[in-house]
């Protein structure tokens, strides 16, 4: 085919002819993949061709070498390493000369598909002679600057998808030497040097060696800090971009040059433009970050202090702290209308907050000053900065250092609700919240009969502000009914509030005058708190009120008009809110004098949750599958009159692999099911069954989802007995197999280790399900297997990253073998005797339950031992 026309077809503004060519192009790559991207690479290479289907040319062969979703990626990487070498050469020498092409979009595509081959070839030790090929460009004389710049850019983004493992040491000093010989201002220009310093950042992770070398570092930083006061904006940024990295990875190295990098971020801060600004303030918010996590694993450490903490924030407060107060009066006109705003006044606000849970107690008075002087001033701009500061403050000193502040300034902050300025107003609704959430508490004095009658009125009275300081006050409100949650008889000190806060509320979430749904999530969120919070029974007609006219709603939204998308994306996002609201009534409710509010209104409740099954959207399947998974637990076999209707949903939630969230809520709830129905969910366990089965087998879904459904199989187990012997042949194969990828899988990161605890738990959980479920009448069908599960037992006991909801199942399990098959295990248990170790162990820890779970399974396995 020829490929140019059909790339520049592809970019047709004519639909049907972009279609056509669209589909030449994707029969070309399924047909022939190899020769598909060679003559991609080809048409990127050649400067006769048009700069249009070059670009889309660089952009198709990315595409077929990387994805975001991790299979996609993967079947694209084994797709490349099965093409034939010769034509892979061709494709790399392609790509290689592009870089020095005169078209910028070219050089720009190819040093990022450079870079995308890289790593699928680098770590696989292939393309070995790439890092000398670039370099060579470097150190050419007569090497033009745009082809410099395109190998600078490569070098980067090769650096940016490797791991510092895949290169040889001399390589990242070659590496290392031509970036920082690139950022030479008198040897190269603008575009070049730029190129250098964005490939410096993204090689700072492979400087280690070069970093722990006293000579090779200050010259690094010498040159970065040189870069940081060059004369283009662009590229002071991307070399204080370069000192935010720098004090993340070599923190423990920073001190000889921290005088050097104060006086620039101060100077940067106080004088340049805002875009490096930002990042001179991001440099101390990252110091902060590395104290803070300093801080805690010292606490959390019983031999001392083994990790250097040179307290750069402390030493620097005095001078800091009056740097950071200056941004905050440099707010922006409308920042409190838009989301997600950033500029200096939020960032230094932000970072003012990190140094007060660095440091504590000792920012507090080098910032109440700063309050005093400017919180009176009618100005608009002091007195939100004034409260800001003081706002950002209230996390990280200790309360005894705080109350006294907030008791007297309480009064101001509230009648500071009525000023005319939305941005004060806006700041003091979010200052209050804060000082809810960190500081209010059943046992601490800062709210009390005195001043919470004038602060509900306040606050409803507030609620009908502008929608962004309504939704901020949604968020105080939120907090404060939270400092009474399991508070005991005080909780019922909101309930003379309570009508008129839940009024307030839903007539909140109704508002027409907002740009988005923030402020009605906010509303049922805060709606939800205070159900959760509220003093049950005396407010238990209130609550069963509230449920009537949360499932009216639910019903209103059925009737919605749905013309376009946006309407379609804001009935789902109202039901999932609402259906959201139930579950947390129901929960509320459960076990309660008021339980038969629950019972009474259940047959409504299911007609709504299915027919919101109806509108196939994610996330209102989502809520809606939490909420009827409460109402099983609440309503337990009565619960089995809803399932002949209710299964065709489940099951389709079961099979929802795509939105592996849906599949993992609807596998809670077959759980909850469980618990509710027993034997009763007998006739659906064929279907759930082979849907579970299916779902483990299947290499697309998450593998977030795979241990709630071995933990179901025991929920399973647990409810029909030993009619779950026909799933035995099929349930087995699959938990042994899991157990031994578990102690395959690398931990090299906290993700994969917390993935390989939930398996093991999830491990655990089945087989105690499935032991208690056959105890009566097949237990002996478990004995093949008891050898296998006390050798993975003890392969979990001896892994030093094994947590303690791991700990927990796992000796459950041990006591719910020996409980299940009693004598029969007595030479197992005497000839593996890890146990006795292993239950010492839990017998030391602080957990009441663990101990308990201990103390019950050491008396089954004497049970056992004694026999």
């Amino acid at each position: 085919m020829e490929i140019t026309q059909a790339l520049l077809a592809a970019q047709s503004p004519d639909g049907q002819i972009r279609t056509v060519a669209e589909s030449n192009l994707k029969q070309f790559q399924e047909q022939n993949l190899p020769h598909f991207l060679l003559s991609l690479s080809a048409e990127l290479a050649n400067e006769q061709k048009p700069p249009e289907s070059r670009r889309l040319a660089g952009i198709l062969l990315k595409n077929s070498l990387d994805a975001k979703d991790s299979f996609r990626k993967e079947q694209l990487t084994k797709q490349w390493v099965a093409v034939d070498p010769a034509i892979k050469s061709q494709i790399k020498e392609a790509l290689l000369t592009t870089l020095a092409s005169p078209v910028s979009d070219a050089r720009s595509t190819s040093s990022q598909v450079i870079a995308k081959v890289a790593s699928i070839e680098i770590p696989r030790k292939e393309w070995q002679d790439l890092i000398g090929k670039l370099l060579a460009n470097m150190t050419t004389k007569e090497t033009p600057a745009s082809l410099k710049q395109a190998t600078l850019q490569s070098l980067g983004y090769v650096c940016e998808e490797i791991s510092p493992s895949d290169l040889e040491q001399d390589q990242v000093n070659a590496v290392l030497t031509a970036v920082v010989q690139g950022m030479n201002q008198s040897e190269h220009g603008f575009e070049v040097r730029l190129a250098a310093v964005t490939a410096l950042y993204n090689a700072l992770d492979f400087a280690q060696t070069n970093f722990e070398n006293e000579m090779e570092r200050n010259y690094i930083m010498k040159v970065i800090c040189e870069t940081a006061v060059s004369k283009e904006p662009e590229i002071r940024q991307a070399a204080f971009e370069c000192l935010v990295s720098i004090a993340s990875i070599y923190y423990g190295l920073l001190e000889p040059y921290m005088q050097t990098l104060f006086n620039l971020t101060a100077n940067a801060i106080r004088g340049d433009e805002e875009q490096v600004a930002l990042q001179a303030i991001e440099f101390w918010s990252t110091v902060c970050d590395e104290e803070i996590a300093i801080q805690e694993e010292c606490a959390g450490s019983d031999e001392g202090n083994s990790v250097l903490h040179f307290r750069f924030v402390e030493k620097a407060l005095h001078v800091l702290v009056p740097v950071l107060l200056e941004t905050l009066l440099k707010q922006e006109e409308d920042q409190d209308q838009e989301d997600g705003v950033w500029n200096l006044s939020m960032a230094g606000g932000t970072c003012l907050g990190l140094v007060a849970c660095t440091v504590g107690d000792a920012v507090v008075p080098l910032v109440m000053p700063f309050v005093q002087a400017n919180i009176t001033k009618s100005e608009w701009r002091s007195h939100e900065a004034a409260t800001f500061a003081f706002g950002s403050i209230l996390e990280g000193p200790s309360v005894d250092k705080l109350a006294p502040m907030v008791h007297n300034g309480l009064d101001f902050l509230l009648s500071a609700m009525k000023d005319p300025s939305s941005h004060v107003r806006d700041t003091t609704a979010w200052t209050l919240s804060r000082i809810f959430e960190i500081l209010h508490s059943p046992s601490s004095t800062i709210i009390d009969n005195s001043n919470l009658p004038k602060i509900m009125s306040v606050l409803l009275e507030s609620i009908r502000d502008v929608p962004n300081v309504a939704e901020k006050v949604c968020g105080a409100i939120y907090f404060l009914a939270q400092g009474y949650e399991d508070a005991g008889p005080s909780s019922s000190v909101l309930t003379p509030y309570l009508g008129n806060i839940i009024a307030a509320l839903l007539s909140t979430a109704d508002r027409t005058d907002v740009s988005s749904n923030r402020l009605s999530s906010s509303a049922y969120e805060t709606l939800n708190e205070i159900v959760r919070c509220s003093s049950i029974p005396e407010n238990a007609n209130m609550i069963a009120q509230l449920l009537h006219e949360i499932l009216k709603r639910l019903g209103q939204t059925m009737e919605m008009e749905i013309v376009s998308s946006d309407d379609k994306e804001r009935q789902s996002n109202l039901q999932a809110l609402l259906c959201g609201v139930i579950q947390v009534i129901i929960q509320t409710l459960n076990g309660s004098e008021s339980l038969p509010v629950i019972l009474q209104s259940a047959d409504q409740m299911m007609v709504m949750f299915l027919r919101v099954f109806a509108c196939h959207s994610s996330t209102v399947h989502e809520e809606a599958m939490l909420a009827i998974g409460a109402l099983a637990y609440t309503t337990g076999p009565e619960f089995a009159k809803y399932m002949p209707e209710f299964f065709r949903h489940l099951e389709r939630g079961l099979q929802n692999f795509e939105e592996y969230q849906v599949c993992s809520i609807s596998v809670g709830v077959v759980g909850d099911i469980c618990r509710a129905l027993d034997d009763k969910v007998l006739p659906y366990c064929d279907g759930i069954m082979s849907v579970l089965l299916k779902d483990l087998s299947n290499a697309v879904l998450h593998r977030s989802v795979k241990p709630p459904i071995f933990s179901c199989f025991g929920d399973i187990a647990l409810a029909i007995g030993e009619h779950f012997e026909k799933y035995l042949p099929y349930v087995i194969p699959m938990l042994q197999g899991a157990a031994e990828l578990s102690a395959q899988i690398e931990c090299t990161d906290e993700d994969t280790e917390e993935y390989v605890n939930q398996l093991r738990r999830g491990i655990f959980e089945a087989y105690s399900g499935i032991l208690q479920g056959f105890k009566s009448a097949k237990a002996d069908l478990m004995l093949p297997y008891a050898g296998h599960l006390l050798q993975f037992t003890e392969a979990v006991f001896k892994d030093k990253n094994r947590d303690e909801g791991v700990t927990k199942a796992a000796v459950a399990m041990l006591g719910d073998l020996a409980d299940a098959l009693g004598p029969n295990l007595k030479l197992l248990f005497r000839d593996c005797t890890f146990h006795a170790e292993f239950l010492g162990e839990c017998f030391q820890s602080d957990d009441d339950q663990l101990r308990e779970t201990a103390t019950w399974t050491q008396g089954m396995i004497r049970r056992v031992l004694v026999s």
